[in-house]
């Protein structure tokens, strides 16, 4: 996933609506700062299995079937 250039404003202004936890909006940050899960692990000190079981949920929760998907919900109207 490329870097996106959002600032975290902007992209708390998106994922407002979503209901993430404190933990899902920092992962979702470091995604579409351009992140891969293997890096935002290492960052967290967290298993990447834990961070894709996240991205589950992140995903689930912003009604998006995939990273692609969640990108472009930053993308509309920019």
């Amino acid at each position: 996933m490329k870097e996106l250039g959002l600032t975290k404003e902007e992209y708390l202004q998106v994922v407002s609506q979503f209901g993430f936890t404190k933990r899902e909006l920092e992962l979702g940050f470091l995604k579409v700062s351009g992140f891969t899960n293997r890096r935002i692990a290492y960052m967290l000190g967290i298993s990447e299995q834990t961070v894709k079981n996240h991205f589950t949920r992140i995903y689930e929760k912003a009604w998006v079937p995939g990273r692609n998907e969640f990108q472009e919900l930053f993308t509309k109207g920019r």
